[in-house]
């Protein structure tokens, strides 16, 4: 069991990276074998991550709504999404007539590449982080915009009038929404004095910024929360994809394997942004320490960096899970009410007294 908890995955970065330098001898191309290895490695983790996650959320669905949920294929349906998958990419692919074909079959592509190189910066575990980048927030803040741009392009090359007006929505409501995402991670960035991933986690090693930060982290946590799940499209802020209004939104003319591609860019955009919740608020892979509690810091030590990485994580995508089968859908005007006349300004206030919190060091 100690030699489980004491894996350094820097450790094995290194035996990797010392492996191909002498076996090849050339820079150039080790690095470019490394950047294949970790997408490989990423490509390996987020397959299943999407496919359990399909299956939490009609499990959760089912909970919320006193039924069973999918039960027929494996046991307890655990394989439904599987099927699901094959059905997916048994389908023709088909490309209407009069779309922009290249934009088209681009879209897809943009929307999962950008999802997945946000997760780049992201510590899963101690030692174990792709990049550790001295910008890592802003960095997240830029790439995670890049998005919108495929869905926009869906919407205008598919040549659909919903699929338009779904892109169109969707386009509005990311940029408004990015803005209170933006100054509740600012929060964090103040207090901790550092854009690098890491040094956030580090300094939370005598107690996560949620009990540290007192009542304005608490609030720039909630407002991460409700403003990040309406820049990734999910209920009550699914206007780019409402049924009842715009069939299927911006995905209205794909099947097959590229609209399943959009859907493992939602799941994946899940993924990730419970992941930076939990890293900016919830001390990412770092135990739950309490001052100098030296007996109770050391229990929770006990536990692997990654399982908390995890729990908290999979409990923020519970909470937002919980979101789509408990609130109804906003209307438009309500939508962008809730952000530029609330969510922003209290945003704004909030960084205000942050500000102030961390020049006084009223914080633990």
């Amino acid at each position: 069991m100690n030699l489980l908890l004491n894996i350094s995955f820097s450790s094995l970065a290194r035996w990797i990276d010392l492996s191909l330098t002498n076996l090849l001898n050339n820079y150039m191309l080790v690095k470019a074998i490394e950047m294949v290895i970790a997408g490989l490695s990423l490509l390996v983790f987020l397959v299943p991550l999407c496919f359990f996650l399909g299956y939490m959320e009609r499990k959760v669905a089912a909970f919320m709504q006193i039924r069973l949920g999918p039960n027929r294929v494996g046991p307890k349906g655990s394989l439904q999404i599987v099927a699901d998958t094959v059905k997916l990419l048994l389908k023709e692919g088909l490309t209407p007539n009069a779309s922009d074909k290249f934009l088209f079959n681009l879209a897809p592509v943009i929307v999962v590449i950008a999802c997945m190189l946000v997760m780049a910066p992201i510590a899963f575990a101690k030692d174990f982080q792709l990049w550790d980048l001295s910008i890592g927030v802003l960095y997240i803040s830029s790439v995670s915009s890049i998005g919108v741009i495929g869905i926009l392009m869906a919407g205008w090359s598919s040549y659909n009038k919903y699929s338009l007006l779904g892109a169109m929505r969707s386009g509005a409501q990311i940029v408004s929404y990015e803005l209170s995402v933006g100054l509740s991670i600012i929060s964090i960035v103040v207090l901790t004095g550092s854009m690098r991933m890491s040094d956030i986690v580090l300094s939370q090693e005598n107690g996560w910024w949620i009990f540290k930060g007192h009542i304005p982290v608490l609030i720039s946590f909630i407002i991460f929360i409700i403003a990040s799940t309406a820049e990734i499209n999910r209920a009550p802020f699914d206007l780019a994809e409402a049924e009842q209004e715009l069939t299927a939104g911006f995905h209205t003319e794909y099947s097959g394997m590229k609209f399943a591609m959009f859907l493992l860019a939602e799941y994946i955009n899940l993924f990730v942004v419970s992941a930076i919740a939990a890293t900016l608020f919830l001390g990412g892979w770092m135990p739950f320490h309490i001052g100098h509690w030296e007996a109770f810091n050391h229990v929770m030590d006990f536990l692997p960096s990654s399982i908390w990485f995890l729990g908290k994580t999979f409990a923020i995508i519970f909470i937002i899970m919980q979101f789509r089968w408990t609130f109804p859908r906003l209307r438009v005007d309500q939508l962008l009410n809730l952000e530029w006349k609330y969510l922003l300004p209290i945003s704004m206030v909030n960084v205000l007294l942050v500000t102030i919190m961390a020049i006084m060091g009223w914080h633990f």
